[in-house]
């Protein structure tokens, strides 16, 4: 396995206010590979999630210890800078949030602020990054147009195209698809094991059949611990622990 993009986690512990969030968590990640953080509502997939781009960092009341290591870099070491490791990381929210501007220009946003400033240059990569995500022939003839005005599903494939304009290494996904149409829903899956060809994707799902159609490996979350992990099959057919096999049976929910 080529070990680029790796993420590798590290006893990691996750504390908001007196509760405690995340218990000694031990994972790596498989580079190119879709994986599905999977469990009951409230069991800590989202916040697992968000400590891979240091999305917590905001709140005042939590306290992380412990390593996530991306590309061998602990970005939690007081040394690094945040936002070169966001730039390796883009998200797609539950719901899409378009910038309040054009298509052209929620596209080019962030590669403008990394410098590209040629008119060609951005061309070229605005029409890269809607074609990587099916949106091109949608939009081609009203680049110009506001954002907002695209369906929902449109929205969330902008938002995609929007991150991977800046160029990063790994998709993070949180119930990305949970706003969306079911024809909208089917294309964001499409997707996402398409650009699995370059790009590790780690998804949150609460929908076992998307996690059985999409994921090449699944971790199974459970009150803050990591109860399971593995391919897809064999988590989801024939699991080893007993939540899971009680999860997967719909007996917790």
């Amino acid at each position: 396995m080529d070990n680029k993009s790796l993420i590798s986690v590290q006893q990691l512990n996750v504390h908001i206010g007196n509760q405690h969030i995340l218990k000694d968590i031990n994972i790596d990640i498989p580079d190119k590979k879709v994986t599905s953080i999977i469990g009951p509502s409230g069991c800590g997939k989202t916040t697992l999630l968000k400590t891979f781009n240091r999305l917590l960092d905001n709140s005042a009341d939590v306290k992380i210890t412990g390593k996530v290591l991306v590309d061998g870099e602990n970005i939690y070491d007081p040394d690094v800078e945040v936002t070169h490791i966001r730039q390796k990381m883009g998200l797609l929210s539950q719901r899409p949030y378009p910038l309040p501007m054009s298509i052209y220009d929620n596209v080019a946003y962030g590669p403008r602020i990394h410098g590209i400033r040629k008119k060609h240059d951005l061309d070229e990569l605005v029409e890269k990054q809607l074609k990587a995500t099916g949106l091109w022939e949608e939009v081609k003839d009203r680049l110009h147009a506001s954002a907002t005005r695209l369906s929902i599903g449109q929205q969330q494939r902008l938002c995609l195209a929007r991150g991977l304009a800046v160029g990063p290494e790994i998709i993070l996904g949180d119930e990305s698809t949970s706003a969306l149409d079911p024809v909208s829903t089917h294309i964001i899956e499409d997707l996402f094991v398409q650009l699995k060809e370059k790009y590790t994707i780690v998804l949150v799902t609460h929908i076992l059949r998307q996690a059985a159609r999409i994921s090449d490996h699944i971790i199974f979350v459970y009150m803050g611990k990591i109860i399971e992990a593995g391919p897809t099959n064999e988590i989801l057919q024939n699991p080893k622990e007993e939540l899971t096999k009680q999860y997967v049976k719909g007996f917790i929910t």
